[in-house]
């Protein structure tokens, strides 16, 4: 499996805006057949502190999600609420196995 964990710092007045962009990517995201999970987490202690937690069966299936009409949607419609650029980290998985997730 390969994993990105994007962190995203968004602007105060723009939070709810944020969510609803971001959970409906989350939504059509998961309907890819490389994606095996799309998580969208919200930081309690600082609220405009959002990660993306995606899991994709190949590094392929991340690019091919970045050709996808919902993520380049939501990446314009989001630009402008970024505090800052995001920043995708990138894993491996070591344990479960990828038979442990099908």
């Amino acid at each position: 499996m390969y994993i990105v964990h994007v962190h995203i710092h968004i602007k105060e007045d723009v939070i709810e805006q944020f969510k609803d962009a971001t959970i409906e990517n989350a939504r059509n995201s998961i309907q890819e057949q490389g994606i095996i999970r799309f998580d969208v987490i919200q930081q309690i202690e600082d609220p405009v502190r959002f990660t993306l937690v995606e899991v994709y069966r190949t590094p392929e299936d991340q690019l091919k999600h970045r050709e996808t009409k919902h993520y380049k949607i939501w990446k314009d419609k989001v630009s402008d609420m970024m505090a800052e650029p995001r920043q995708g980290i990138k894993f491996i998985n070591l344990f479960p196995g990828d038979a442990e997730w099908k």
